[in-house]
């Protein structure tokens, strides 16, 4: 009887075991394929290929190639900058020595004699964003009054200036802003914090216009009308460090404005006429500009030269070395044609991306802001470089 039991209980286990599903074997996990990298190309051109080539008035640039070669002689590094085009400073130097017997009028050939165009192209495509800035005006006073009430700083006491790379050669090359507290490096103060609590920093000017001193700021510079009748020219000293965000995609972030209502010159009027918006939605852009008086013949531009009105470009200089000129193809805030050389002069905090420029308009009030608020064109570039210099293309 005992038997017949053990017998009936194993067979229950059997058909218990058979009808239970087997657990699926483990799979082996399977590695998505990395996206390959981006990939700058500089693809070799002519100058026949530039269109209207012949017809661009190249005297216009003579004065800020010569100004270009000024500081490129000095450079002492294998190439001009860190970007990721390289051209070797020996190459560019040899150039600016042939370039001082040059007169005005023989630059285009000169340049044909001594430069190759490169068609710059990011992931295939040779197609990026221009937009424009300008020279700002503002009203201001070296005094403070009931008027002239916003200051205009200059570059603060405790601003410090810290690269990883200076103490680790492994990290990456990269200028970060901030200041000590506590005997330990934290990001310098926020836009908010500054205009809230005030900082440590010299006052250089008064103006009349928070609106207006924000907008110098966007720009980097202004022209200052003083009140007793003068004139005084403002530049870029340094930021705070902080991520820049354009007021245009914060008020239509925040459905202040419509699309295609976003230029500059209605967004100053909005704002002066709206104190209470600028109170409300300004401090969005963390990113604070600091100044300084210079007597320059114009703005000064990230190379620490005056820029020239409609042949001054800022660029991604990650990407383009600074002090290279560059044959701009691209249209105007009204679809006019922008055919010209220009030289890469400048940075800008939305200046981001292989093909990707910033055409300096020139100097001026409302009417100048609003053609280059309204610029957002497609373009492309070629850079010229020496003929002696080797072409290394990423894979």
């Amino acid at each position: 009887m005992m038997k017949k039991f053990y017998n009936i209980v194993f067979l229950l286990l059997l058909l218990a075991g058979c009808g239970k599903e087997e657990a699926p074997a483990p799979q082996e996990k399977q590695e998505m394929p990395e996206k390959p990298a981006p990939v700058l190309n500089l693809k070799k051109s002519s100058f026949g290929e530039l269109k209207a080539w012949k017809n661009d008035k190249t005297e216009e640039i003579y004065h800020a190639f010569e100004l270009n070669c000024r500081v490129i002689n000095k450079i002492k590094t294998p190439f001009i900058g860190n970007a990721e085009v390289k051209i070797p400073t020996v190459d560019y130097q040899k150039v600016c020595r042939e370039f001082s017997k040059v007169k005005p009028q023989n630059l285009k050939t000169f340049i044909e004699n001594n430069f190759v165009p490169y068609l710059v192209t990011y992931n295939n495509s040779s197609e990026g964003k221009f937009t424009s800035y300008y020279e700002a005006e503002i009203k201001a006073s070296y005094e403070k009054s009931d008027k002239y009430n916003v200051p205009v700083h200059g570059k603060p006491a405790d601003l410090v200036e810290f690269n990883p790379k200076d103490f680790d050669p492994s990290l990456p090359s990269k200028r970060l802003l901030g200041r000590v507290q506590n005997q330990k490096l934290v990001p310098y103060y926020t836009r908010e914090e500054i205009v809230s609590r005030g900082v440590n920093a010299p006052v250089i000017l008064w103006g009349d216009s928070y609106v207006d001193i924000y907008i110098m700021q966007i720009q980097g510079s202004a022209l200052a009308d003083l009140d007793d009748g003068s004139k005084v020219r403002i530049s870029f000293a340094d930021t705070n460090g902080r991520p820049f965000k354009g007021i245009g995609s914060i008020l239509l972030n925040n459905g202040v404005l419509k699309p295609g209502q976003a230029s500059m010159g209605q967004i100053k009027k909005l704002l002066k006429q709206n104190p209470q918006i600028a109170d409300k939605y300004l401090n969005e852009n963390q990113r604070y500009v600091f100044h300084r008086l210079s007597g320059a013949e114009g703005p000064i531009g990230a190379m620490g030269l005056p820029l020239s009105a409609g042949r001054s470009l800022a660029v991604d200089k990650t990407f383009i070395p600074l002090g290279s000129l560059l044959w701009l193809e691209t249209t105007g805030p009204n679809g006019e044609k922008i055919e010209k050389l220009v030289a890469a002069q400048d940075i800008g905090g939305a200046i981001k991306g292989a093909v990707r420029g910033d055409y300096f308009w020139g100097s001026g009030g409302d009417d100048v802001l609003e053609l280059a608020g309204k610029m957002n064109s497609k373009g492309r570039y070629f850079i010229l470089l020496p003929k002696d210099t080797e072409i290394k293309n990423g894979d």
